[in-house]
């Protein structure tokens, strides 16, 4: 076994300890919201919305806007400490696909926001990513640990679902919420599928369900 199969071999260690990380988790909360619905029908029916529940789903958009910003960032970043090798040209395939679809969500999130009567964050030059890197649930010193980055990213993006969208107020986001969580985790299943077709022995989807409770059993350790 030559040694990136060994490193891509690493069994992922387990941690009882509970993450909670409101920003990054509201990442993909309600990423795909306006895409699920549609910006004309949204604008037309949040206009019935009240004031106050305008104010609370426009914060929460606009902190998913934040976190999409952070996400194309991060892929943006990783791709360029990418090997040439075809582990490399793996990881950064997947990576610009997933890339896409946090660029659309940037963009829809960015029209409903506006929609809502509110000003779409910006974009910053850079994003803070430590906290993960400190945790050992990824790196940017190989292929293999930048993908581990990528999948503890998308893992809590898709758990975001069950902590943002229930907060929403607007029923039109509130339904269309329910169909969004697909992506994300599919995001963090189709990571481990690429770790899967390079060798590693894993189940693509490992538990029914993605939440702060099974997380660890979809992220894999450095």
């Amino acid at each position: 076994m030559d040694r990136q199969r060994m490193l891509l071999a690493q069994t992922p260690s387990r941690s009882s300890k509970s993450f909670s990380r409101r920003g990054i988790l509201v990442t993909g909360a309600v990423a795909g919201l306006v895409g699920a619905l549609g910006i004309p029908a949204i604008a037309t029916k949040v206009s019935a919305a009240s004031d106050m529940d305008k104010k609370n789903d426009l914060k929460i958009l606009n902190n998913a806007l934040y976190y999409e910003h952070q996400a194309i960032w991060a892929y943006s970043f990783a791709a360029g400490k990418l090997s040439n090798n075809n582990i490399g040209k793996a990881v950064l395939a997947l990576a610009l696909r997933n890339q896409a679809d946090h660029k659309q969500h940037r963009d829809t999130l960015a029209e409903a926001v506006m929609s809502l009567g509110g000003n779409p964050v910006k974009a910053e030059s850079s994003y803070d990513v430590s906290s993960y890197i400190e945790n050992g649930e990824g790196n940017i010193d190989s292929d293999v640990n930048i993908a581990k980055l990528a999948l503890a990213l998308e893992t809590d993006a898709a758990i975001a679902y069950t902590k943002e969208v229930a907060m929403l107020k607007t029923p039109a986001l509130i339904t269309a919420g329910a169909s969004i969580g697909s992506t994300e985790s599919a995001h963090a299943a189709a990571i481990r599928a690429t770790f899967k077709a390079l060798g590693v022995d894993l189940e693509i989807v490992p538990s029914a369900f993605v939440s702060s409770d099974n997380r660890d059993a979809w992220v894999l350790k450095v």
